[in-house]
């Protein structure tokens, strides 16, 4: 039975002490792991009721990104340092230094074989998910904004026939590289999820911070954030722009009505019934998008700002961790009898 997002609900909430800035889930269960602003990574099962946390230590900062291949857990950190896990006995397999700057997240390829990693030194590493060799090095940012301060490359995200790989900046720059080859292919931008203020605070903010290619691999979402007034607050509405990423023709441009903040992720509905999308400022947010008709689903406040989320395979479960929660929201159709 499809998934329907109209009947979006909270099924579960956790609370904790710490910021979750990343999450994983092992496939076929609850089980989670989530990665904390107390340098470690946690294991634990949201619907289990009493069930203490495990630990994977061994970060030196926040753990910022999270990812499964197989039987291994594949971290990134603020440390710049790339871990790999065992996930039955939370073992250490290997630790690598992986970047000079913060990692701001970790991403696999649908086949398992390749994860990237973005950073605060504007390099986007591919990597073997196995064996931790560097397949690509790729360099498509500028380390500075047009007004000389340090950008920083939030996001990536690769494409569901695994053949593209996405990444995307502070000032909204938007790189589409060949997996295979590493070469880049395209470039867009949507600088309207970028401001700067050269008059009180010198200061700039926002960027892309989430990125999605539709099933078929034609377009790629962008998400983040609309025009800031100040500068030192997320006090702007929600943005999302889609792009076709080969004739650079920007689809639909969605800047909400109502929630403001960062749009921390965006998920396609394997069918394209849908667009989901979640993240917030000192609040959260979740929203469903019907691309077709250019409208909301449906869309409803979250209890905290949503960093990451993880959906079961039937993408009628979504799993979600932020500032000091995880909850689980269902979006499953209501039960008839005949």
């Amino acid at each position: 039975m499809p998934s329907d997002p109209s009947k979006l609900k909270i099924v579960k909430e956790l609370n904790r002490s710490d910021i979750l800035f990343s999450l994983a889930r092992l496939p076929a269960t609850n089980q989670l792991f989530v990665g904390s602003s107390d340098f470690a990574i946690h294991s634990l099962d949201p619907m289990t009721e009493g069930k203490e946390s495990k630990q994977f230590t061994g970060h030196q900062s926040y753990v910022a990104g999270l990812t499964l291949a197989g039987d291994q857990l594949i971290s990134g950190a603020y440390d710049g340092r790339l871990g790999w896990w065992d996930v039955e006995t939370q073992q250490s397999i290997r630790m690598i230094d992986a970047h000079d700057k913060w990692i701001r997240g970790v991403e696999i390829s649908p086949d398992d074989q390749f994860i990237s990693t973005v950073s605060d030194d504007m390099v986007c590493r591919v990597w073997n998910a196995q064996t931790s060799e560097m397949v690509h090095e790729l360099r498509g940012h500028a380390p500075q904004t047009p007004t000389r301060f340090p950008s920083m490359l939030f996001c990536s995200a690769f494409s569901p026939d695994g053949q593209l790989l996405a990444t995307a900046d502070k000032v909204g720059h938007v790189v589409i590289w060949d997996v295979q080859t590493g070469s880049e292919l395209a470039t867009l931008d949507a600088p309207g999820m970028y401001t700067w203020d050269p008059k009180q605070r010198i200061h700039s903010i926002g960027g892309i911070r989430s990125l999605a290619f539709t099933p078929d691999s034609k377009r790629i979402a962008c998400g983040g954030i609309g025009q800031i007034g100040n500068v030192d607050h997320l006090d702007a509405l929600a943005r999302i722009e889609i792009f076709d990423w080969q004739t650079g023709e920007r689809t639909h441009e969605l800047a909400g009505d109502t929630h403001k903040g960062l749009v921390e992720r965006l998920v396609f509905d394997p069918e394209g019934n849908w667009l989901f999308a979640t993240g917030g400022d000192h609040g959260g947010f979740i929203k469903f998008i019907d691309l077709e008709k250019n409208e909301i689903i449906k869309q409803d406040k979250a209890p905290m700002h949503v960093h990451d989320v993880a959906i079961n395979e039937q993408h009628d479960t979504i799993y979600a961790a932020g500032h000091g929660k995880v909850i689980v929201w269902e979006l499953k159709p209501d039960e008839t009898t005949g």
